[in-house]
């Protein structure tokens, strides 16, 4: 088999490249860094053994003699292993050092490149690093050479006369002495500077200065690694091109209770919007067993969540049916979401409702002539359309697909919680199973977002009332609602 030498990028889920989350998807041995997403490995394979081998300053770190021995045992040992690194695995992440020893032992590897942080730091600051007015060259500088070198392989005197921009990696301990070799060296004190934290990621912070004075600025702003620093007069723009900061939702801390199985999707396109989530999933979904719908009996059939759809084509598929099942009927969608889930499946929905909910549902069936309607559902829901539809003379069967359970919440997740800026809640179960998880230790400050009035009425079931709830009763009507809220 062969190992993977793979750059999970500076951060942000979202700069993972494709071909990154189709190996970490296969790999049955992830050895990764502390610098990965947060997300990175939730594409793992459920029996993937993952090593952390993450390497911190002042902290226990992984010799790198021993990263070397496990890729190289269970590269022989015919296993499919992703080596994932921060960043790129070829700037500044040792993977050329790795890929030797691989190819010492007899190993096949491949490399699989990563945006480098040196280029998307700056960029998510606003600082592109090479511009045609500014600068038409760029150099990457580690600021933390091998301590075993007997004298630095760094020309700083160089460097000072280098006709572009400089990024210096893993420098913020030594940059006030980088600063002053280069100023030394005959570099302009006066050209710009600036220093990213933790770029790309929500909780980014920017300090900006001069070269005399980014050591002193980045002080004073309390910088820390992981941090890249950038000289040069690209630097000067930020103050035009920054935007990341400017999102909507930037600066803000949302915790998202839904399940972790539809959690990525609001987390999302929360995280585009700019805000920092906190993914607390309090439930769970749990499939029921049980045979597929004799379909061609109903002249109805009604979904009532993309959970719905999904199950009810998984009972489908294993009686060997597909979406031609539901050619005969009429479909209904509770909502945008679910018709969406219809449309993936090749089923155009018949009838959505303006409002999403039962009710709205049960307005707009109003008019169709119905003598069998099946219902296709989480066991727990409200009988709201049920019991109308009978009381207009049909037979309703309801179709119990999922059940949704308390998903215990770790002491890490709760300790997130507290610093949350928003809680959203995206169905009454999720309230009921969140106010359960929490108990007393309900965040203090937060505000809370509600999808809609039935998940209002289960938060004052609770003594609780939404400071934010969406017009529209889908997860865009709750982001949209968070948007507004958050730039009155």
């Amino acid at each position: 088999m062969t190992v993977y030498l793979v750059g999970a990028g500076p951060g942000d889920p979202g700069l993972l490249t494709a071909r990154a989350l189709e190996l970490i998807g296969h790999a049955e041995v992830i050895v990764h860094d502390r610098l990965i997403p947060a997300s990175a490995l939730a594409g793992a394979r459920a029996d993937a053994e993952l090593i952390y081998a993450g390497k911190e300053g002042g902290g226990p770190s992984m010799a790198q003699s021993e990263i070397d021995r496990l890729l190289i045992d269970h590269g022989r040992a015919g296993r499919s292993v992703v080596r994932l690194k921060g960043g790129d695995p070829f700037v500044f992440g040792r993977g050329g050092e790795e890929a030797e020893a691989l190819r010492d032992a007899g190993v096949a590897f491949e490399v699989v490149p990563g945006v480098t942080a040196g280029v998307a730091g700056p960029a998510y600051a606003g600082i592109p690093v090479t511009h045609r007015d500014a600068a038409s060259a760029v150099a990457f500088i580690t600021g933390h050479e091998d301590p075993a070198k007997l004298e630095s392989a760094l020309d700083w005197e160089a460097l000072a006369r280098f006709p572009g921009t400089l990024v210096i990696y893993m420098g913020v301990r030594r940059l006030g002495a980088i600063a002053e070799r280069l100023i030394a060296g005959g570099r302009d004190p006066f050209e710009p500077a600036a220093l990213v934290e933790r770029g790309t990621l929500p909780e980014q912070r920017v300090a900006t200065g001069t070269l005399g004075t980014i050591a002193a600025e980045g002080a004073a702003a309390g910088i820390r690694a992981p941090a890249l620093a950038v000289f040069g007069a690209v630097a000067g723009l930020r103050e035009r091109l920054q935007w990341f900061e400017r999102r909507p939702l930037a600066g803000l801390r949302v915790a998202v209770t839904r399940a972790r199985m539809q959690a990525s999707g609001l987390s999302a396109r929360l995280r585009g919007l700019g805000a920092s989530v906190i993914e607390a999933p309090a439930i769970r979904i749990v499939s029921l067993d049980g045979p597929a719908p004799e379909i061609g009996r109903y002249d109805l059939v009604c979904v009532s969540s993309p959970n719905g759809v999904r199950l009810l084509f998984e009972r489908l598929g294993a009686a060997g049916l597909d979406a031609r099942a539901l050619a005969g009927a009429r479909v209904a969608a509770i909502g945008p979401g679910t018709a969406t889930a219809l449309r993936e499946r090749g089923v155009i929905a018949d009838v959505v409702p303006e409002r999403f909910l039962a009710e709205g549902l049960v307005d707009a069936l109003a008019d169709l002539p119905i003598r069998r309607a099946l219902i296709a559902r989480a066991a727990e829901a409200r009988d709201v359309l049920p019991d109308a539809l009978r009381g207009r003379g049909a037979e309703v069967d309801v179709l119990a697909l999922y059940e949704t359970v308390a998903e215990p919440l770790g002491d890490a997740e709760l300790a997130a919680l507290d610093r949350a800026d928003y809680l959203t809640f995206t169905s009454s179960s999720t309230v009921r199973f969140f106010m359960a998880a929490v108990g007393d230790r309900l965040p203090a400050g937060a505000r809370i977002a509600s999808i809609g009035p039935v998940t209002s009425a289960a938060l004052r079931e609770h003594g609780l009332e939404a400071d934010v709830e969406a017009t529209r009763h889908d997860i865009d009507g709750l982001v949209a609602a968070l948007v507004q809220a958050a730039t009155r």
